[in-house]
C-alpha cells in the first residue's frame, strides 16, 4: 500500500488519437480520479472517465504505476490503464477540467500547444500505443 493519495487513470485512445484534458493547473491529464476506499479501480475509472468526459470506456490492461509530483513536494500514485470507447459519442467536459482534445498519437510530446504533458501519462500512453492487440486488451 501506498502512503500516497491514489489517482487512477485511463488511456483512451480511439482513431489514432488519445483523449486529454486540460487541468487548472495548466496541464494535460489523463481522464481519473481518486476511488473511494474499497472501490475496484475499474469501477472507478468507468465512473471518473463518464464524470469527467461523458464517455463510456471499458477498463483494459494495466499500463504503469508511478508516483507523479503534483506540487513540489506533493505526490500522487498514479495507476493507469488502457481504455476502450464503448460506443459513440461527443466529450462532455466536466466541471474539473477546462479543455479536452483528442491529440493525434503523432502529436505526442512533453508539450503539445505549450502545455505540459507531464512524463509519466506520456509514458503510459506510449505503452498503450506499443501493446500487442488483441480482442482481450484491444485499444481502438
Amino acid at each position: 500500500m501506498s502512503p500516497y493519495p491514489l489517482s487512477i487513470k485511463g488511456v483512451v485512445i480511439h482513431d489514432g488519437r488519445v483523449l486529454l484534458l486540460l487541468n487548472e493547473r495548466g496541464e494535460w491529464d489523463l481522464p481519473g480520479g481518486r476511488p473511494d476506499p474499497g472501490e475496484d479501480h475499474r469501477a472507478a475509472l468507468v465512473s471518473e472517465v463518464r464524470e469527467e468526459a461523458g464517455l463510456a470506456v471499458e477498463v483494459g490492461v494495466l499500463l504503469d504505476e508511478h508516483l507523479f509530483e503534483v506540487l513540489p513536494q506533493r505526490f500522487v500514485h498514479i495507476v493507469a490503464y488502457a481504455c476502450r470507447l464503448v460506443g459513440a459519442g461527443d466529450v462532455v467536459l466536466g466541471d474539473e477540467h477546462l479543455e479536452t482534445r483528442w491529440v493525434p498519437i503523432s502529436a505526442l510530446g512533453e508539450t503539445i500547444d505549450g502545455r505540459p504533458l507531464p512524463a509519466g501519462y506520456l509514458g503510459a500512453i506510449r505503452q498503450a500505443i506499443d501493446q500487442p492487440r488483441s480482442p482481450s486488451n484491444r485499444v481502438v
